[in-house]
């Protein structure tokens, strides 16, 4: 049975850095391409970037450049997302999800999502 399982959201204060983790099991992890989302409340899933199977190449869309910074640890069978300089924008359920194909915005696996609150 896959599961991804994030973990690291919480209460910040806008300006705090933050690391989200996504830990993969059932699955051989660097086979597989991360990708990150998000949803903030009455707003659709937003795909903020992805990590290739080996982790060496990175994606992030336009608007994610600069302030989030997404790795993999195969050995581990996590991958992590890390934004900086947190906005009240910032403000959502962040999800991890696995796909055999990189890049690609279509993800075959999913996590339970985290949830991040920043206050200003």
């Amino acid at each position: 049975q896959v599961q991804l399982v994030e973990s690291g959201g919480g209460l910040v204060q806008a300006g705090d850095s933050l690391r989200i983790s996504c830990e993969a099991s059932g699955l051989t992890f660097n086979r597989y391409a991360v990708g990150w989302f998000r949803q903030a409340p009455n707003q659709d899933r937003e795909f903020l970037g992805a990590i290739s199977q080996t982790g060496s190449q990175t994606y992030y869309t336009d608007s994610m450049k600069g302030r989030f910074t997404i790795s993999k640890d195969n050995a581990r069978n996590t991958s992590d997302l890390r934004i900086n300089t947190l906005k009240p924008e910032d403000t959502a359920v962040y999800y991890c999800a696995a796909s055999r194909i990189y890049p690609t915005q279509k993800y075959d696996f999913w996590g339970q999502g985290t949830q991040v609150t920043v206050s200003s």
